[in-house]
């Protein structure tokens, strides 16, 4: 997913993307532990997802802290 696109999403959808990320990422390493996979490219698109899901929600964490103060 593009960060744009990821933006634009409430914590709650980003908390779920998250969690259906996290589950791709760990159905592709045990295909690549098992020689299945043929795009083992796939595995760094997830990844790469994975951390831009993770980067929103702590910024949005931080600014929630700040404004709470």
């Amino acid at each position: 997913m593009k960060f744009k696109e990821l933006k634009t999403k409430s914590d709650k959808e980003l908390q779920k993307l998250l969690a259906e990320w996290r589950e791709k990422s760990r159905e592709l390493r045990f295909k690549v532990s098992s020689e299945q996979l043929k795009n083992v490219r796939e595995v760094r698109q997830v990844k790469k997802t994975l951390a831009r899901i993770m980067l929103l929600l702590s910024q949005k964490n931080r600014s929630g802290v700040k404004t709470n103060k």
